[in-house]
């Protein structure tokens, strides 16, 4: 899934409502200052914090 950077711009972490960066694999959109990764399924973001994975974990694995 690509996004504008427009819409990129307006996304917010829904922790701490800090920028989130769109990621390529796994797919979905992290946060550096929670370190957490959002995961996108079948082109649908996951922005449920409960949800969220480590970010530093999946990096390691790419």
């Amino acid at each position: 899934m690509s996004l504008s950077q427009e819409i990129l711009s307006i996304l917010a972490c829904p922790r701490c409502k800090g920028p989130l960066e769109q990621v390529a694999l796994p797919e979905g959109f992290g946060c550096r200052a929670c370190d957490l990764l959002y995961k996108t399924e079948d082109n649908i973001p996951n922005f449920l914090i409960d949800e969220a994975s480590p970010w530093a974990d999946q990096r390691q694995q790419s």
